[in-house]
């Protein structure tokens, strides 16, 4: 699957997860998640789930410390390169 897949996949997923609409002139891939207030800590945790469970990959203690997880891009670029691992 190519970056531009978990792109779009986690864009759609976090839209609908979150329901945030279409028109949010504020929601883009670089957007922080968590500054602007469409994920909390409780919404982070589920991501990580889906994350987890949806690509088959483990987000550790370690990767959130190493490893920027802030915008859609910085998920989808973390993703893409764990599987390739």
């Amino acid at each position: 699957m190519s970056n531009e897949e978990f792109l779009q996949q986690l864009e759609q997923h976090i839209r609908e997860r979150y329901e945030i609409e279409a028109d949010d002139d504020d929601f883009n891939l670089d957007v922080h998640l968590f500054d602007y207030g469409y994920i909390d800590s409780i919404g982070a945790t589920a991501l990580i789930a889906h994350i987890e469970k949806t690509y088959n990959v483990q987000v550790t203690n370690q990767d959130l410390m190493l490893y920027p997880l802030n915008t859609v891009r910085e998920i989808a670029d973390f993703i893409s390169n764990k599987i390739a691992r």
